[in-house]
């Protein structure tokens, strides 16, 4: 048997109404389903896979295929239409995993975190191809995701000092040069993302989080464990970005939830609140605004008091990305205005800003609203009202990015958003200089977010302006010299 087929069959059997809806809507043939599984399922390591039309055939009949084919199927169809497509979606059963390994509902308590961060880096350096540690990560979205979130605002149980064992192990010292080193890492780390993009760093971040979760492992004092939770927090948040840019979505999903957890841990709620900031993009990027936006607002009341001006503003333009997406043009430009209104303190309320928020820049903060407008032309059927909101404000993130050599791929994102821009103001020339440019960029930088959405404009350039001559040349040149995405390293 090729370890593709069913767990069981039986004379009651009916065709899978669930994933036969959602083949058909992909376009592919059985031929070309089956070859991307095995493709998947090497790149897993499950050699022992050998799918061919006819297992595709009896799937659709009903059969229910064992693990990891539910996984790789729904990852396929996940990346196909860009929006989650759960196993039961699918109407495929998957096999009970263990919360430590596939779910997102953890315990939230101290060594908990650390085992489950050292669990988790581990098996990412050892076993991690394509983002499949082992057979068993998926998705989490909708109330899965958002409950186990909400208890993030819980407060933490205070330590009873008269029933703690006392631990008479030798306690760690780190000096503080010590402390400041890993620090500093942390922050190179952010610096080599922004400009090289997370394919070329992701692992050497993932062995820094393994270190500090090491240390987290030996007893400390409160203080200096309270900055090691901060390093870890900081490190798995970085490597859940790196992972969501190179595309490894469920991956980078664990990593936001384990980061979210170190930063209770270390009782850093701003903290807190940009990671949960980073999974609501991911949600946006991911088809579910409704999630994204849920998201934004936890994070937004738990770091209300404690947020500084900057990270406020940034969470307001989070907040205008989800209501664009979700067809909601008043509340999105009310929050655009208050991401700017609040931008405008940010240096002037007396707190220093942490490195982790720094990048929001003002180029950042013109990107996220350009975007914003951007999508609402999109979900008002290509709108070109919206699409004449978003020029201004695109075309000053351009310009202040191409100044800027330390956010490369802020730089060609935006080039992207630019060329779509005039995409939908009928204006494919400019459109394929800005491409052509972003193009340039692109091959600096490993980031799958990047090539897939200069591909994707490309490809709608051409599709609707193909007997342009400037479109012509650059689907030529993409082709030519925009390498396939390589494997995270």
């Amino acid at each position: 048997m090729d370890g593709s087929g069913a767990d069981g069959t039986g004379a009651g059997k009916r065709p899978n109404e669930r994933l036969t809806s959602w083949f058909l809507r992909s376009g592919w043939s059985k031929g070309e389903l089956a070859r991307q599984v095995n493709r998947r399922a090497r790149q897993l390591g499950a050699h022992h896979i050998s799918t061919d039309t006819s297992r595709v055939r009896r799937w659709l009949d009903g059969e229910q295929p064992r693990e990891p084919i539910p996984r790789i199927l729904s990852e396929l169809f996940t990346e196909r239409f860009g929006n989650v497509v759960a196993i039961e979606d699918l109407g495929l059963r998957s096999a009970h995993q263990s919360p430590s390994v596939s779910g997102v509902d953890l315990p939230w308590a101290g060594p908990q975190t650390v085992a489950l961060l050292g669990e988790f880096s581990r098996s990412d350096l050892m076993l991690a191809r394509r983002g499949f540690l082992g057979t068993s990560l998926a998705l989490s979205a909708g109330p899965a995701l958002i409950e186990p979130m909400q208890r993030w605002l819980v407060p933490a149980p205070a330590a009873d000092p008269a029933r703690a064992e006392p631990d008479n192990r030798r306690r760690a010292r780190l000096s503080d040069p010590e402390l400041e080193q890993l620090e500093s890492a942390t922050v190179m780390f952010r610096q080599w993302d922004a400009q090289c993009g997370g394919g070329l760093r992701r692992k050497a971040v993932v062995g820094q989080l393994h270190e500090v979760t090491d240390l987290l492992q030996e007893p400390h004092p409160a203080a200096t464990s309270k900055r090691l939770f901060t390093c870890a927090a900081e490190l798995a948040q970085l490597a859940g970005w790196m992972s969501y840019d190179v595309g490894l979505q469920p991956t980078a999903q664990k990593y936001f939830v384990l980061a979210l957890h170190a930063a209770k841990e270390a009782g850093d709620k701003p903290l807190g609140s940009y990671i949960l900031s980073a999974m609501s993009r991911q949600m946006i990027h991911l088809g579910r605004p409704e999630d994204a936006l849920e998201l934004v607002h936890l994070a937004q009341y738990g770091s209300r008091e404690s947020a500084t001006a900057r990270t406020q503003a940034m969470l307001y333009a989070v907040e205008a990305r989800a209501y664009a997406n979700m067809g909601q043009p008043g509340k999105c430009k009310r929050a655009v205005r208050m991401a700017e209104d609040t931008f405008s303190d940010a240096g002037f309320d007396g707190e220093p800003d942490p490195d982790w928020i720094r990048f929001f820049s003002e180029a950042e903060l013109n990107a996220e609203n350009a975007h914003s407008y951007r999508d609402l032309a999109y979900v008002a059927g290509r709108s070109p009202t919206y699409a004449s909101l978003a020029e201004p404000v695109m075309a000053k993130a351009v310009e202040l990015f191409a100044k800027d050599g330390d956010h490369q791929r802020s730089y060609a994102l935006n080039l992207v958003g630019m060329a779509t821009v005039h995409l939908l103001q009928r204006e494919p020339e400019q459109a394929t200089a800005l491409a052509e440019t972003a193009l340039t960029v692109a091959r600096r930088v490993r980031s799958e977010r990047v090539t897939n959405r200069l591909r994707k404009t490309v490809d709608t350039a051409a599709r609707d302006f193909g007997d342009v001559p400037e479109v012509v040349r650059l689907t030529d040149k993409l082709t030519a010299q925009l390498p396939e995405t390589a494997e995270a390293v």
